[in-house]
């Protein structure tokens, strides 16, 4: 998508937007100058606006999955929860498909697209937020911090207050789209990897980018995409680069290889052209300071700006996550500290599976939110 594209959509928004997520210490419904306007029809209840600064001395976090996380059937249920109907009604006309409608029925290899993974888990995983703020109002009022896996930091940020949610998820549109292109250029793709301790990953994506070279490849791209927990990586770049890596995972102390159902190399430099539309939309789109703790994928840290947010979302698409990082910056305690509750809020519980490997003892104060309601 052109730059010029990105902003002819931004000025179709402009104007009053309310935000999602219903939290209980009392919201502001005031418009914010400069803000994007919803579509007709897409404006939610103002009642859910934004929260104020509250005491930041609480006891849980939040994390928020990223693509790879869904289903058919996530969201089933969702909708008897208050604002979950005007979310998925705003996000149709946002999005000019019924979200609702794919996460519920599918196809599958529609949701699988990456231009409808992300929307749908952006806005699930918000969903998933009102659900808990309903049956458990204390996890929301209590919350210090939250992170999100890749599209999942933009629901995180739609939480602490930093965007509203028809903004955020006009971006993640914009996003998704991009990558999605960028993924088109060459063929390219994701592996994930459980190493032995000895496994030198950077050294093994060096034999692959070599042995692209000797296919004629220029620039190949092979790199470590996500850090994940010790030992547990996933590798993206140019699919010959993958096949190379896992027909000699015997030789490369890999103990487990599996290619990822995913469109491109995501978080790696292939993902370069993308870039431009994001930052062109998140010039366009109103950011504020977080209120709570958010955690950036690039390098594990808060954010601290509103210019540092935009930047490290660009930056993002073509850096690795440091999950695994950001894990250890959260939950980093002084000897018999206790830890927060953690709450998984979205489809799949991978990330409930990751601070099991990286940290057990927060791990054993993790629940998930399940967002499908029997």
């Amino acid at each position: 998508m052109s730059a010029s594209k990105v902003v002819g959509m931004a000025a179709v928004l402009r104007g009053k937007v309310r935000s999602v997520v219903s939290l209980s210490r009392g919201l502001s419904t005031q418009q914010q100058p400069g803000s994007l306007e919803s579509p007709p029809g897409s404006q939610l209840p103002a009642e859910t606006e934004r929260r104020h600064r509250k005491d930041p001395r609480g006891c849980s976090v939040l994390l928020f999955p990223g693509q790879g996380s869904q289903f058919v059937g996530m969201g089933r249920g969702l909708t008897k929860y208050p604002n979950v109907k005007e979310m998925f009604s705003a996000a149709q006309n946002i999005l000019g498909y019924d979200l609702l409608s794919l996460c519920l029925e599918g196809p599958e290899e529609e949701l699988l697209k990456t231009v409808h993974c992300q929307p749908a888990v952006f806005v699930t995983s918000l969903a998933a937020v009102e659900k808990l703020q309903h049956e458990n109002p204390k996890a929301i009022e209590t919350c210090v911090a939250a992170a999100g896996f890749s599209v999942g930091e933009f629901a995180a940020l739609v939480f602490a207050g930093a965007m509203t949610f028809s903004e955020a998820l006009y971006a993640v549109k914009v996003r998704a789209e991009a990558m999605q292109e960028a993924s088109e250029l060459v063929p390219s793709g994701m592996l994930s990897v459980i190493g032995r301790p000895q496994a030198q990953y950077k050294y093994a994506c060096l034999q692959a980018k070599e042995h692209c070279k000797s296919l004629g490849i220029q620039e190949p791209v092979c790199s470590v995409a996500n850090y994940l927990f010790p030992d547990g990586r996933v590798i993206a770049g140019h699919q010959q680069a993958l096949d190379f890596l896992q027909q000699n995972s015997q030789r490369l102390q890999f103990l487990r290889t599996k290619p990822l159902p995913v469109s491109g190399a995501f978080h790696t430099k292939l993902m370069a052209s993308a870039t431009e539309p994001l930052r062109e939309v998140l010039r366009q789109v109103e950011v504020r300071r977080p209120e709570i703790s958010v955690y950036s994928n690039v390098d594990g840290k808060r954010y601290m700006s509103e210019s540092h947010m935009r930047r490290q979302l660009v930056r993002q698409l073509v850096s690795p996550v440091k999950w695994e990082q950001t894990l250890h910056e959260i939950y980093e305690r002084t000897q018999g500290e206790s830890f927060p509750q953690t709450y998984e809020v979205g489809p799949g519980k991978q990330l409930g599976a990751t601070l099991q490997k990286c940290n057990r003892k927060a791990s054993q104060s993790y629940s998930y939110v399940d967002v499908i309601t029997h």
